[in-house]
């Protein structure tokens, strides 16, 4: 088996969980550099909790997040934001702004005191619409837009940060079959572009279809991770999320496709 590329972002027996709940124990997890890394598993198993941890976003009660090889608590926030995008899983816009406005927000990071706005900003800002194809709402307001349409304005203004490490809880939310396929496939362009991409996703033909590297997690814990055609089984899908299921070729990529055993087969 190859060896995974260095890793530029990991928890080393990381605990992390809301007030004296902990949600995740000791854990560590390194996220492979140049990966398409995508987290499963059922509710309230750990995904987005790790992600946050992972991000910043939520301070570990022990352990240690690293990214770039320094203690990411350690780093300056807009360090911290030039060199990792994050999508939240529910995200609040302030009352009145367009869609224009959100998705510059993105730039933020790359402003100084004596570098603010700049023709480079505006291309990063334009390209961002364009590719979530939100271009032609950019004098909508935020507050008026469908869920989907919110949905992939975030997103928008994810990818206006322009940088190589993105990290996205349950970006497809919201979204129909169509736009779900369209954002993940525009995910997988950034990464075979050369961005390490990290995503929370409920989808797991999705994750298989998509990832490269796969992590299930199970109350809190890893309890698998590797190339999706390796570890996706009827034993794993069983064990992780108690679905009796056959996993069978995806007709399309050949990536392993989950069929649940419902009702109507037996």
């Amino acid at each position: 088996m190859t060896a995974n590329p260095p890793s530029r972002l990991r928890a080393d027996a990381v605990t992390a969980g809301y007030d004296k709940h902990m949600i995740l124990t000791e854990l560590s997890v390194a996220i492979p550099a140049d990966s398409f890394t995508v987290i499963v598993g059922a509710n309230a198993c750990g995904k987005s909790t790790l992600l946050r941890a992972l991000s910043r976003l939520l301070a570990p009660s022990s352990g240690t997040v690293l990214l770039d090889g320094a203690s990411i608590a350690s780093l300056p926030a807009k360090e911290v934001a030039r060199r990792l995008g994050l999508l939240p899983q529910s995200s609040l816009a302030p009352d009145g702004i367009t869609v224009a406005e959100l998705v510059a927000r993105g730039r933020h990071p790359h402003q100084r005191i004596l570098r603010q706005w700049s023709a480079a900003d505006e291309a990063a800002v334009l390209a961002a619409m364009d590719a979530t194809g939100v271009t032609d709402l950019s004098a909508r307001r935020v507050d008026e837009l469908s869920g989907g349409q919110r949905q992939r304005v975030w997103v928008a203004m994810v990818l206006a940060q322009e940088t190589r490490l993105l990290l996205l809880d349950e970006p497809t939310t919201f979204l129909d079959i169509a736009h779900q396929i369209e954002l993940m496939d525009l995910f997988a362009e950034l990464h075979e572009s050369g961005a390490t991409v990290v995503a929370v996703l409920h989808d797991l033909n999705h994750a298989a279809r998509y990832a490269t590297h796969l992590i299930a997690m199970k109350d809190g814990a890893v309890v698998a991770e590797g190339p999706p055609a390796e570890i996706v089984t009827a034993e794993l899908v069983a064990d992780v999320f108690d679905l009796p299921c056959v996993v069978a070729p995806d007709p399309v990529t050949g990536t392993p496709s989950v069929f649940p055993i419902g009702r109507g087969s037996c």
